[in-house]
């Protein structure tokens, strides 16, 4: 049995297709774990919704909590890094990561800026030593073979590679560069785009994102090593 932990980042509470306003994201999302379970009904699904109920913010104690040495920690620095603790503990558990991350503004929703800013752990996600020759930071994910894959959903077109608005984008490659810090750099990414535009071209974004979440379901699906119960 592998564990799946999926992530919801948009503001919005429902999916699109289902409520007038709903999410894009959120159904991207949905729909992968639809059919995950279909591919692999015995795997475990573990959801978080950091758009509706968002990680604190890093604060000034959660800074001096987190780099001080576990042993030194006072009962007040535990408590601190608590939410924290618990959210890295998903992220460490999960063999597959979907994460539905809208753009807002050209960046990442604040709910999923506060949950990058709690799983980026000195000690946990990341190693750090003044004294290392060369880098003093390393991953220490990079062995766990984790997936990670970024739904995402945008209000304009042409935000992919090499597109016309490709400069602007800050969604997936910040999600990459953060995720790879960590050692996760086996990523795939997926976006619904025209939102602003509601025609048929946002219809026709919908279905492809749709069909290549069917496709790489399936490739990830055949490819991911069992793990024993």
């Amino acid at each position: 049995m592998a564990t799946l932990l999926q992530l919801d980042a948009s503001a919005r509470p429902g999916r699109s297709g289902e409520l007038p306003h709903g999410s894009h994201s959120r159904r991207l999302t949905a729909r992968f774990v639809e059919y995950w379970r279909r591919a692999r009904p015995d795997d475990r699904i573990v959801y978080r919704d950091v758009g509706q109920h968002p990680p604190r913010p890093v604060t000034g104690d959660w800074i001096h909590a987190a780099f001080t040495k576990p042993v030194e920690r006072e009962p007040w620095m535990h408590e601190a890094l608590a939410e924290s603790d618990a959210l890295v503990d998903e992220l460490l558990g999960a063999d597959v990561i979907v994460a539905g991350v809208p753009m807002y503004n050209f960046g990442v929703p604040a709910g999923f800026k506060a949950y990058i800013d709690n799983i980026v752990r000195v000690g946990r996600t990341f190693g750090f030593d003044r004294s290392r020759q060369g880098l003093p930071y390393w991953p220490m994910l990079t062995e766990m073979n984790k997936r990670l894959v970024i739904l995402g959903a945008r209000g304009d077109y042409g935000y992919g590679a090499g597109e016309r608005m490709a400069h602007a984008n800050h969604v997936e490659p910040h999600v990459r560069t953060v995720f790879g810090y960590l050692g996760i750099d086996d990523v795939h990414d997926i976006a619904v785009e025209y939102d602003e535009f509601a025609d048929e071209r946002l219809q026709a974004s919908i279905e492809l994102a749709e069909r290549h979440i069917a496709t790489l379901v399936a490739e990830l699906a055949e490819s991911l090593e069992p793990i024993a119960c």
